[in-house]
């Protein structure tokens, strides 16, 4: 009897025993799926993102020299909010996909435009990074220069650029800045140049802006280009052909190809550009659902206008393409640079090298100092381009692409 009572105790003894382990078991695993949990979600906080570094504090020498591990100098959310008037929506420049841009005046005296990363926009660390890294990578006397941003650990993701006085390129054709007469036809072609020399900078750096258009091309009181927004931009190895990725940008300048094929490249640029020039000739902007649905969007509506020998009821009528022979030839030889940049097929739209050539020898003739020669291009050129097909515009620029900011997508 003894024996059994003894057997039992070393069942019961062994059976809790096991419990007990399991029991164990699970609460040290809860335990560590709690913590990994939380470490995991550390890890992809806007703080670990913004500056490659995986501590969760600032070093002291990164706090000493006010700057991150770029070189760029940082602002404390503090000063920016004072430099901005507590972010008065009456200071507001602007807005687009991914954030609200403020005028600001710093405590040395100098003008700022201040942007304002939407906190609800899931993409925000990534365009926010990629602003850092173009701008501080890349100096060009058409690119806007960013003064810096805030911390990692900042509780708002803010940059902070140059201020840009005279407005967007938008804002003067088409916007509250548009007067008849105030941008005159050679001051359109010096913007066009300005805006040619900046992205073939970009593409020779192996870098796609991703978002040209005219709301991106900032003015100043010399009506000199700083373009802008590099939120969406894309590093392009010379030696790669495409990149695959959904597309993104502002309805009415996306390439069609990219659109429908998802194979990002810089002749994505171009087409961009060639909406830029259209825009520039019109006045017109890019996307206006108020013209006949075939052209809603203003590429194609000035395709159909050069197919059909109608440029001067597309031309905007205070550049004086009636009435000014020069004029109306440079008109022209901009226009059919514009076709060529807004073919379909991708291979052959010009490279934006050869885009500001050819802007530089319309410009250079029309003063006298250039060769005496047409660049026209070939007729078989010709035949190909004008037999081409030109694709509708997509539906989704019609319906639920309604505004001018730019479209962040689910792929990069």
């Amino acid at each position: 009897m003894a024996g059994q009572d003894t057997k039992w105790k070393k069942t019961v003894i062994g059976v809790c025993s096991g419990i007990g382990g399991v029991l164990l078991m699970g609460v040290a695993s809860f335990i560590w799926f709690c913590l990994h949990k939380k470490k995991l979600a550390r890890s992809y906080t806007p703080s670990s993102f913004l500056l490659r570094n995986n501590s969760s504090e600032p070093s002291t020498k990164e706090l000493e020299k006010g700057e991150n591990d770029m070189g760029l100098p940082l602002f404390s959310y503090e000063e920016l909010e004072k430099a901005t008037d507590r972010f008065n929506p009456a200071k507001e420049l602007g807005d687009g996909g991914f954030g609200t841009v403020y005028y600001g005046k710093l405590s040395d005296g100098r003008e700022v435009a201040v942007k304002r990363l939407f906190e609800n926009n899931y993409r925000r660390v990534e365009h926010f990074m990629n602003e850092v890294e173009v701008l501080t990578r890349l100096r060009h006397p058409h690119l806007v220069t960013l003064y810096g941003c805030t911390s990692r650990i900042c509780r708002e993701l803010l940059l902070v650029y140059e201020f840009i006085p005279n407005g967007t390129v938008a804002d003067h054709l088409h916007g509250n800045r548009a007067k008849p007469g105030e941008l005159p036809w050679h001051t359109r072609l010096k913007i066009a140049i300005d805006t040619a020399s900046a992205l073939a900078f970009l593409h020779a750096s192996e870098t796609i802006h991703r978002d040209v258009k005219t709301t991106n091309i900032l003015l100043d009181n010399n009506y000199n280009v700083k373009v802008a927004d590099f939120g969406l931009s894309r590093l392009f190895p010379t030696q790669a052909t495409h990149i695959s990725t959904a597309p993104q940008g502002t309805p009415g300048y996306v390439d069609p190809e990219y659109h429908e094929c998802y194979q990002l490249t810089n002749k994505s640029d171009v087409f961009s550009f060639g909406v830029v020039l259209v825009e520039l000739i019109s006045s017109k902007p890019a996307v206006d659902i108020t013209r006949h649905r075939h052209e809603i969007n203003l590429w194609t509506m000035a395709i159909n206008k050069i197919r059909n020998d109608e440029l001067h009821d597309f031309v905007d009528a205070s550049l004086g393409f009636e009435t000014d022979e020069t004029v109306r030839e440079m008109i022209c030889a901009v226009a059919e640079l514009a076709f060529r940049c807004l073919q379909s097929v991708k291979d052959t739209r010009p490279s934006m090298l050869e885009a500001l050539e050819i802007l530089k020898n319309i410009e250079s003739r029309s003063s006298g100092k250039g060769k005496e020669e047409d660049r026209d291009i070939s007729h078989e050129d010709d035949v190909l381009l004008k037999d081409g097909l030109v694709p509708e515009s997509p539906d989704s620029v019609v319906v639920p692409w309604m505004s001018k900011s730019s479209t962040p997508n689910g792929s990069s």
